[in-house]
């Protein structure tokens, strides 16, 4: 949705289905799926290996980062790839949701800290993070006030009860992230549009793209 607000005809691959995805799409290996006729890639591999929550990672879970590099390397077109802080990207920049203003309507903030290889332009101006006190945090299909959960869950398990006030609602979630369109399990895999609308803007602006590019 960011790159089609910059002004981009979008195309999406996935291996699996992805039913409400708002764009064309194709169902198939995007490391096999055919380049031409396309000005610029962005690609998000897997991030679960990389995660800070990797330990909960599964034998099918594999690193696709040097394969994903290797495609768009061969594809000689500018690209983005998408991943999580720790994951090896090359000289990536960090983008996070304090940057956008991005929030809950009472005000709960998104940080969604994520990071982005780019190679044929360069990206200026990148805003500096914000950092406000309560954050919402999008993960495990669930939306979670993490400082609330953190101490709720160092309390001793024989005293601490069940948790109250801590899960955040999929209508908070959407707000947050600026998407309206997905479940819990989708959105806790997405990125904020206002990321990629932001490296779409300035991808548009090289020689080498036009608005209307794919």
């Amino acid at each position: 949705m960011g790159y089609h607000k910059a002004g981009f005809e979008v195309v999406g691959v996935d291996i699996n289905p992805q039913p409400n995805y708002p764009f064309e799409f194709h169902q198939a290996d995007a490391i096999t799926f055919p380049s031409d006729g396309f000005d610029a890639i962005h690609a998000s591999p897997p991030c679960q290996v990389h995660s800070v929550i990797s330990h909960l990672a599964k034998s099918c879970h594999v690193d696709l980062i040097p394969q994903t590099r290797e495609k768009l390397v061969s594809s000689k077109l500018p690209y983005a790839i998408e991943n999580v802080p720790g994951s090896p990207l090359l000289d990536p920049i960090m983008l996070c949701g304090s940057m956008f203003g991005l929030k809950t309507e009472c005000g709960t903030q998104l940080r969604r800290h994520r990071l982005f290889e780019i190679s044929g332009f360069k990206i200026k101006n990148i805003p500096k993070c914000n950092h406000a006190l309560r954050t919402i945090g999008i993960f495990g299909d669930k939306a979670r006030d993490t400082a609330a959960e953190k101490r709720h869950y160092s309390k001793p398990k024989s005293t601490r009860g069940k948790p109250v006030g801590i899960k955040f609602s999929l209508d908070d979630a959407r707000t947050a992230m600026g998407i309206d369109w997905m479940s819990f399990k989708e959105i806790s895999q997405a990125i904020p549009p206002a990321y990629t609308e932001f490296i779409g803007l300035q991808a548009l602006s090289a020689q080498s793209l036009i608005p209307g590019g794919k």
